[in-house]
């Protein structure tokens, strides 16, 4: 089962993971950044399992991400 990573302390919150799969991310309105929704974190760097189903959006929302912190782990 894939996997996202996400470096959440480097995000700067451009919004273009939750364009490309808002069923994985939203905009926290604490701090500006993007949350991996359902996510465990550790140290600010979020984990989550998805499903194959999921898989090409979250790619694409790694792939467009200008700082580079989303990484899928097949």
């Amino acid at each position: 089962m894939p996997k996202i990573i996400h470096y959440r302390d480097n995000c700067i919150g451009c919004n273009s993971c939750v364009e490309h799969a808002p069923k994985q991310w939203r905009i926290s309105e604490e701090d500006g950044k993007s949350k991996l929704i359902g996510s465990t974190e550790k140290r600010g760097i979020c984990v989550l399992k998805i499903s194959e189903v999921e898989l090409e959006k979250n790619e694409l929302a790694a792939r467009d991400c200008p700082v580079k912190i989303i990484k899928i782990v097949k």
